[in-house]
């Protein structure tokens, strides 16, 4: 092992030795279970329809769950905390590794992803107190974040997410990963882009073609109307502490 080589696993090694020791412990731990939607399938409409809704999580989230556990089973592994389990990959035997990965991931982010939409006008329009503080403060503006966090989630190649996470140090950053993949997985991710989700947006077409088609960004423009702030406030709270 040359001195880069070393120098780039020490510091990805590290950078994941951070986020497991304070980024989970922000996070709820996540079982094999399927929550309900802590709201109607119809109650984010217009912005949401509720068909979509309805197959997304009714069809897409199931199917991440049934195969998660076909992989499980194959790798004679217990889910425990799914969380952990996507987070560190390098317990799960080679032959199921994608599965677990991609069907881990869905799971995981789409149970954070109803949680962080609600009604619209049922809570704040935008984020407040310390969260709104610390996204002007580290992106300009309000206006200027979610131009950002827009650009991550539109010029996202094929399917996947765009988020918002807190950093092992502290800081808010924007990024955005292929797939099902998410800002815990490390070895995975690039050790900048690893961090706390406290805000994801699917944008694989199955979340918003059946009302959007192939406009993208049109979506994008319409979910901040449901984005639920006082969830997001509670995950920075939380990984902040």
């Amino acid at each position: 092992m040359n001195r880069r080589t070393f120098l780039t696993t020490a510091t990805t090694a590290a950078a994941a030795s951070l986020v497991t020791s304070t980024g989970h412990a922000a996070l709820a731990a996540i079982g094999m279970e399927q929550a309900p939607l802590p709201y109607a399938p119809e109650a984010l409409e217009p912005h949401i329809d509720a068909m979509t809704m309805g197959i997304h999580h009714g069809k897409h989230h199931v199917a991440y769950i049934t195969k998660l556990g076909d992989a499980l089973k194959a790798s004679n592994l217990g889910a425990g905390n799914v969380i952990d389990l996507i987070s560190d990959l390098s317990k799960v035997p080679a032959d199921q590794k994608m599965a677990i990965r991609n069907n881990g991931g869905g799971h995981v982010n789409h149970t954070w992803f109803w949680k962080w939409m609600a009604p619209a006008g049922s809570g704040p329009k935008g984020p407040e107190g310390k969260l709104g503080e610390a996204i002007q403060g580290t992106f300009g503006s309000i206006e200027d974040f979610k131009k950002l966090f827009a650009e991550a989630g539109t010029k996202r190649f094929g399917s996947g997410w765009a988020w918002l996470i807190v950093t092992a140090d502290g800081k808010l950053k924007v990024t955005s990963t292929p797939n099902q993949d998410n800002p815990l997985m490390a070895g995975i991710v690039e050790a900048g882009d690893l961090g706390t989700p406290i805000l994801g947006l699917d944008v694989w077409e199955h979340a918003y073609y059946l009302k959007y088609q192939n406009k993208r960004p049109d979506y994008i423009t319409a979910w901040w109307n449901v984005v639920n702030w006082d969830e997001v406030a509670r995950g920075y709270a939380a990984a902040k502490a």
